[in-house]
C-alpha cells in the first residue's frame, strides 16, 4: 500500500478536509525547516484520533505527533508514515470555579492567559512557554520556578489500541523535563489543571514580569526550537556554551544566539542539517573544555533524506 491508498482510506474514516498528502513541515516549526509528512492529519475530534492511531496499527504505519513545533526539529528528509498535528484542537474552558480544562493543541500561553481572565493563580510560569499544552505536558515544561506537575490534576489520551481515556496526573511519573507520555505511547488530547483563587492585579504584575524577562533576554526576533539543551547538574546550559566562546558561532544559516547562548537562531534560511550539524559541534566543544555532556532538550524527529510510505 503507497501513501496515496492509505490516504484514501484515512479520508473514508474521518473528514476528508483534515487530510493532506506531501505537507511541508517548514510551516509548522518554529524553526521554519524540515522536509514533507508523508501524510498530514489535522484531526478534529478525539475520536478520529483514536480511527486513525487503530488504522496505523493494523498496518504497521508509523505515527509522529506534532504540536506547534516550538521546541522540535524535523529533519530535511521530512517524516515517514502519519504526523498527527493537534492545531484544531484547542479549546480552553472551566470545569468549575478552580478547574480548567485545555485542548492539547491550545498554547500554555493562552491557557495561562485564560487563567487570568478569571483571576486563577497557578499557570502564570506559563505565560512565557511558547509550546501547546500537550507538548508541555509530555515534557513537563516549566520556568521560572514552576512547571506542569504543580497544577496538573489529570489528562485524557488516546492509547496504542486507539482507546480514549482519562489517566490521573500521578501515573504520569512527571519529573523534570519528563513524562510517562512516551513511554507509554499516549497522544495526549486534553488537560485538566487545578488553579487558586487570586486577584487580577497580584497575576497580571507576575506574568507582566515574567513576559519582560523573557523578552528582554530571549532572541524572539528570530526563528528558534527553544532551549537547546536541559540543564545539566550543577551547571547552566547557557553559561557552559558563553564560556566555550560559542556565542556567535555559525554553521549554515544557524548561528548560536549573540543575545542568549542556550538558544540558536535561523538567520539565513537555515536547514535542519544546520541546526544538528550546530548542536553536535556546541556538545564537543563544552565536553573538551568542561567535561560537561549537553543532552538536548529539544526533540529532533524524521528522516534525514526524502522517501516515501510503503507499507
Amino acid at each position: 500500500m503507497n501513501t496515496t491508498e492509505v490516504v484514501q482510506v484515512l479520508r473514508e474514516l474521518v473528514r476528508a478536509e483534515s487530510i493532506k498528502k506531501d505537507e511541508p513541515l517548514s510551516s509548522y516549526t518554529f524553526t521554519r525547516t524540515g522536509g514533507c509528512a508523508d501524510i498530514f492529519v489535522m484531526p478534529q475530534s478525539y475520536e478520529d484520533i483514536g480511527e486513525v492511531v487503530k488504522y496505523a496499527n493494523e498496518h504497521n504505519i508509523p505515527i509522529t505527533l506534532l504540536g506547534n513545533g516550538s521546541n522540535v526539529i524535523v529533519r530535511d528528509g521530512g517524516i515517514r508514515g502519519i504526523t498527527i498535528h493537534m492545531g484544531r484542537l484547542k479549546q480552553i474552558y472551566l470545569k468549575d470555579d478552580h478547574t480548567l480544562v485545555a485542548e492539547s493543541g491550545a498554547r500554555i500561553i493562552d491557557a495561562s492567559r485564560f487563567a487570568l481572565k478569571h483571576t486563577l493563580t497557578g499557570l502564570e510560569f506559563a505565560c512565557g512557554i511558547p509550546g501547546t499544552v500537550g507538548g508541555a505536558l509530555y515534557m513537563n515544561a516549566g520556568a521560572y520556578g514552576g512547571e506542569v506537575s504543580d497544577v496538573l490534576q489529570s489528562a485524557i489520551v488516546v492509547t496504542r489500541d486507539g482507546e480514549v481515556k482519562s489517566i490521573p496526573a500521578s501515573e504520569l511519573e512527571l519529573d523534570y523535563r519528563h513524562s510517562a507520555v512516551a513511554e507509554k505511547g499516549y497522544i495526549v488530547v486534553e488537560a485538566t489543571f487545578v488553579l487558586k483563587t487570586g486577584t487580577h492585579e497580584e497575576i497580571k504584575s507576575i506574568m507582566d514580569d515574567l513576559t519582560y524577562k523573557r523578552e528582554s533576554k530571549q532572541p524572539l526576533e528570530f526563528p528558534s526550537c527553544g532551549s537547546v539543551f536541559k540543564r545539566p547538574p550543577g551547571y547552566f546550559a547557557g553559561k557552559l556554551i558563553q564560556d566555550s566562546d560559542l556565542q556567535g558561532t555559525q554553521i549554515g544559516g544557524v548561528q548560536v544566539s549573540k543575545k542568549h547562548a542556550g538558544f540558536m537562531v535561523n538567520i539565513d534560511k537555515g536547514t535542519a542539517s544546520d541546526y544538528i550539524a550546530l548542536i553536535k559541534h556546541v556538545q564537543q566543544t563544552v565536553f573538551n573544555k568542561f567535561g560537561v555532556e549537553l543532552e538536548t532538550e529539544v526533540k529532533i524527529i524524521g528522516e534525514e533524506e526524502p522517501g516515501q510510505l510503503t507499507t
